[in-house]
């Protein structure tokens, strides 16, 4: 009697964890162009983190109480701040692994845990996805690693993979607690994870305004074309997070999870398209890869 609303309902949630992979890669590309255009340092993209996530914060935040929805409390307030922490210092530990030169390898490390560890979470406690949907985990995760890896035989440093592993580790727990907070309603799982996300990211920029020199370059990150930037990265990772918990209040969060950490695609397609930069022939198989995943997991 309830199989074609349970079937609506799991093609609708893995819908939705590809819209989340999407608005996702498109935040993350206006957010570089954000943080180049601010001066390309680390402060810059902490600075354009703080600004947009605190943008964000505002807007969902007066939605939920514009529309009388009850305040969080207990668990799903703790879940929410929580994982707005782990965000946080996921991003600061991306950041600086992409700092070291090695963007490809990080991208593709942290992409493989945030992925991995909510799925296994996700299977642990609600049981196997079936043998179809299992086999799109594992050729998606071989997509994000062609993807995002770079250059055959690319060394990485102790120090990369160290701050990679943890990013990635950080934005595996964001994607658990996200859904752990859902009890406290969409806005509100969305608006606690920020409060927690612009908590971390102030402390740590006030922590390097005391202890860490400022490097010699000009950072003008509040100017017209870094806000620009800034308000699309507001707009797209919003609706990408408002969809990844949508997803998860609606399907699994395995498949939730690994959808939405396909990602870097939308962003080397949003590249190659306003900046004109041609995907590598392993990006372009990488993609096909992706396409393949997303069909076996969602039909």
């Amino acid at each position: 009697m309830n199989l074609l609303p349970d079937i609506f309902s799991q093609h609708a949630a893995a819908l939705l964890g590809c819209g989340a992979a999407v608005f996702w890669g498109g935040g993350d590309f206006f957010g570089g162009l954000g943080v180049r255009a601010g001066g390309g340092t680390m402060r810059a993209s902490l600075k354009l983190i703080l600004l947009a996530h605190a943008v964000s914060l505002v807007i969902v935040g007066g939605v939920a109480l514009a529309l009388h929805k009850p305040l969080p409390h207990g668990p799903a307030l703790a879940w929410g701040v929580g994982c707005g922490i782990a965000a946080g210092l996921g991003l600061m530990f991306f950041y600086v692994a992409l700092s070291e030169g090695n963007m490809g390898p990080a991208t593709a490390i942290s992409g493989l845990l945030s992925a991995g560890i909510p799925a296994a979470v996700g299977m642990m406690a609600q049981g196997s996805p079936g043998v179809r949907q299992a086999s799109g985990f594992f050729i998606a995760a071989a997509a994000i690693w062609i993807i995002a890896e770079g250059s055959p035989g690319q060394r990485v440093s102790r120090r990369t993979l160290t701050l990679s592993l943890l990013a990635g580790v950080s934005f595996g727990i964001y994607f658990i607690g996200l859904r752990e907070a859902n009890s406290a309603g969409l806005l509100w799982a969305m608006a606690t994870a920020r409060v927690g996300s612009v908590c971390t990211t102030a402390a740590v920029l006030g922590l390097m305004a005391l202890f860490a020199p400022k490097s010699g370059g000009t950072e003008v990150l509040f100017g017209s074309r870094a806000i620009r930037f800034a308000m699309m990265t507001v707009l797209l990772d919003t609706a990408g997070n408002l969809m990844f918990i949508s997803s998860t209040r609606m399907g699994r969060l395995d498949v939730a999870a690994v959808l939405a950490s396909l990602y870097p695609a939308s962003t080397i397609i949003l590249a190659a398209w306003i900046l004109h930069e041609r995907p590598t022939s392993r990006q372009r198989w990488g993609m096909a890869l992706a396409l393949a995943a997303v069909v076996m997991i969602t039909l």
